[in-house]
């Protein structure tokens, strides 16, 4: 199915929406989508017993640690950083409550390749847009229940001269982890936000041109990496 213009720019990166809404908070230059800023804060691996507040603080060290390790080639850090963030993260369900009611309409073949499509198109923008982060600093503000076997962490992103940015991080138990499946900012949660933009491709143009349209922009992030 040939993309029409109107169709093409109804798919944007992980955050481009969040950006027009928020243009004047420079969270989106720091670490792009706010997906970047979770990956930043919530990449390592916790049991069950763990502390979800605890997790937090003590993963922004490690990653930000790579971030300024100058001296390991670029690729090698990308790769240390999608490691960090590989199996941290729910991207099954996350993918689910980005097509919210579509996904039901899936085939298991269309779900099997949507699922790695989104999380590639994920990680893609992960690294197009974490590596302009500058060291602004994180202030973790508190841990909550949002029911048994979940969590939500807020933190705050500080800015010079600037309103503080609020990073919700909503985890739940999973396989033995506490995992990611959504985040905040703002109040403006990034799920939410992807389930807009493909339910209106979806509805415009149906289920193949929004696999075109992420396919399209993952090269393009490539393309940007490698440049």
């Amino acid at each position: 199915m040939r993309m029409t213009r109107k169709g093409a720019n109804e798919l944007k990166s992980p955050a481009l929406r969040l950006r027009r809404r928020l243009a004047a908070k420079p969270l989106f230059r720091l670490a792009g989508a706010s997906f970047a800023v979770m990956a930043l804060c919530l990449a390592a691996h916790a049991t069950v017993a763990g502390d979800p507040l605890a997790l937090v603080k003590t993963t922004v060290n490690q990653v930000v640690s790579v971030l300024q390790d100058k001296a390991t080639p670029q690729q090698a850090r990308r790769e240390r950083l999608l490691d960090l963030v590989a199996g941290r993260f729910d991207f099954a369900d996350m993918a689910r409550q980005s097509l919210g009611t579509h996904w039901n309409q899936l085939t298991p073949a269309q779900r099997n390749e949507f699922v790695p499509l989104f999380t590639s198109f994920m990680e893609a923008a992960y690294l197009d847009k974490i590596e302009d982060y500058s060291g602004q600093p994180i202030q973790f503000i508190k841990e909550s229940s949002d029911g048994p076997g979940y969590a939500q962490v807020s933190t705050s992103v500080i800015q010079q001269d600037k309103q503080p940015i609020r990073i919700d991080y909503r985890l739940k138990q999973a396989g033995g982890e506490w995992r990611v499946y959504d985040v905040t900012v703002d109040d403006i949660s990034i799920t939410a936000n992807y389930r807009n933009q493909f339910n209106r491709v979806i509805d415009n143009q149906g289920y193949d041109a929004l696999v075109t349209s992420m396919r399209n922009k993952e090269r393009e992030l490539h393309s940007e990496l490698a440049s």
